[in-house]
């Protein structure tokens, strides 16, 4: 998968066991997990609609984030990275991770160029990892 706004691919192994990994896989970029939105079970709770596992992790990188939210303090409306992971109606597992370079490209600043690309680096290595 990959679109302008985002890159990923299809991963071997269970939904529950690859959000381990990536979340794992983000640690070892300096990334944590600030939120893990669980779209499958809300939409059962709250339409009773039935779909295959679908979550988003909210990935921050500290370092990074500081930097950018002090180059552009409304940077935050971009933040943090968004990392899918997905199951299909097969039960293929699916990670897909959020474009920073095409995300924070919508910010006119020069110094959150040169941070887009080291955290679009850091995903795609958490990406191969997979």
């Amino acid at each position: 998968m990959n679109t302008n706004f985002g890159f990923g691919k299809p991963v071997d192994g269970n939904f529950e066991d690859t959000i381990e990994t990536v979340t794992e896989e983000l640690k070892k970029e300096g990334f944590g997990v600030l939120s893990d939105i669980d779209v499958a079970a809300t939409l059962k709770k709250k339409l009773d609609e039935d779909m295959p596992p679908y979550r988003i992790l909210g990935a921050c990188n500290p370092v990074l984030a500081h930097q950018a939210v002090s180059a552009v303090p409304e940077i935050g409306l971009l933040l943090p990275c968004n990392v899918l992971v997905r199951e299909d109606e097969t039960g293929q597992v699916h990670v897909s991770f959020m474009d920073p370079g095409a995300v924070l490209g919508l910010v006119d600043s020069p110094e959150v160029v040169p941070l887009a690309d080291q955290v679009k680096d850091k995903l795609q290595r958490v990406l191969a990892a997979l």
